[in-house]
């Protein structure tokens, strides 16, 4: 009797077999399909690469706008290389604007993305300083005579709050005599020197109150003979 049921123990085996083979060929079919859709659909759309580089500062996290005409489609930030990437774009023309505080906004227009392709628009993009969001210290150094002292050695502290001083900038002043500083539009108090060969240091204290240009003259004194 033991041998007569092994055939139809073995035919149920076989039976549960198959239909686990059948259900697993039919997982793996719809995953390929799903993946020639998705394939599909990538070859369907564009992208848009890039590298954006900054006057000041780090590239990093500079906002990446991507419109048509004046609708905002995406955003996004680079990365700490100043590099980003823009996938799936449906085929058309956009427009780029690039953003980050105390740099000057930029642009680009007019770019064609093409389907199944990433267009490259390299490192040509230079984001500079934004003058309006800045503070500036421009000065001149003159000696007794009136006349400008080129090559002078300028040196910039900033005064904390217990009066105390830091350096935190130096400067050769140019043919003409004359120097800039840049700043951060922050209330904060400095002090701008120069140390001439041989002669007593010059300084004054400039207190900076947001983004605007100040101007200071050093006039050093002769040195003793």
């Amino acid at each position: 009797m033991l041998l007569s049921c092994l055939p139809g123990v073995l035919n149920a085996e076989n039976s549960d077999l198959e239909v686990k083979t059948m259900r697993l060929i039919l997982v793996w079919s719809i995953l390929i399909l799903m993946a020639g859709v998705a394939l599909g659909q990538d070859r369907s759309t564009g992208g848009l690469k890039g590298k954006v580089k900054v006057e000041t500062g780090t590239p990093a996290g500079v906002s990446v706008v991507i419109r048509q005409g004046e609708r905002e489609l995406q955003k996004l930030n680079t990365d700490k290389n100043g590099e980003f990437v823009i996938q799936h774009l449906t085929p058309g023309i956009y427009g780029l604007t690039f953003r980050k505080p105390g740099l000057s906004v930029g642009t680009i227009e007019n770019i064609e993305v093409k389907a199944g392709k990433t267009r490259s628009l390299g490192d040509r993009l230079v984001l500079t300083i934004d003058e309006g969001s800045i503070a500036f210290i421009r000065g001149s150094v003159f000696n007794q005579a009136g006349l400008s002292v080129a090559n002078a050695r300028i040196e910039l502290s900033k005064i904390e709050s217990d009066g105390s001083s830091k350096k935190i900038d130096g400067r050769i002043t140019n043919e003409t005599g004359s120097f800039v500083f840049r700043l951060p539009p922050h209330a904060a108090k400095y002090l701008v020197a120069v140390k001439p060969n041989g002669a007593e240091p010059v300084s004054k204290e400039i207190e900076v109150e947001g983004a605007a240009v100040y101007r200071v003259a050093l006039t050093i004194q002769s040195a003793p003979k």
